[in-house]
């Protein structure tokens, strides 16, 4: 029960951080909800905060997560990314953004392969 509330409470930390991070005003609520469940249910909060740590920072992305990452898709990720990187406060580094976001998928692409 305890290890389901630490998930639970890493799902809300996601939500919380992509909601802090994705414009309010461009992002009509149905386009927020098909995000919600299409892509954001599809990886872990653990490894989505990995993710969002090498784009927008020095984090690293384990092997597990990189799996994750292929499983929820090119279109839900680069969708995510953007949403974060179109943020007013990112959007002076937004193609450097983009191009990590770019790199990691491609990265995660050839290590699920070898799995």
């Amino acid at each position: 029960m305890s290890k389901f509330s630490a998930q639970v409470s890493l799902l809300f930390i996601v939500v919380a951080l992509v909601c802090a991070f994705v414009p309010v005003l461009s992002v009509d609520e149905g386009e927020v909800k098909t995000l919600w469940d299409t892509c954001l249910v599809k990886i872990t909060p653990k490894c989505a905060l990995n993710i969002i740590a090498v784009v927008f920072g020095n984090g690293t992305l384990s092997d597990l997560c990189c799996s994750d990452l292929v499983k929820e898709g090119k279109l839900c990720h680069d969708t995510l990314i953007k949403y974060i990187a179109d943020r007013p406060s990112l959007i002076a580094h937004e193609t450097e953004y983009l191009k990590k976001r770019d790199e990691v998928w491609n990265h995660c692409v050839s290590i699920s392969k070898t799995l």
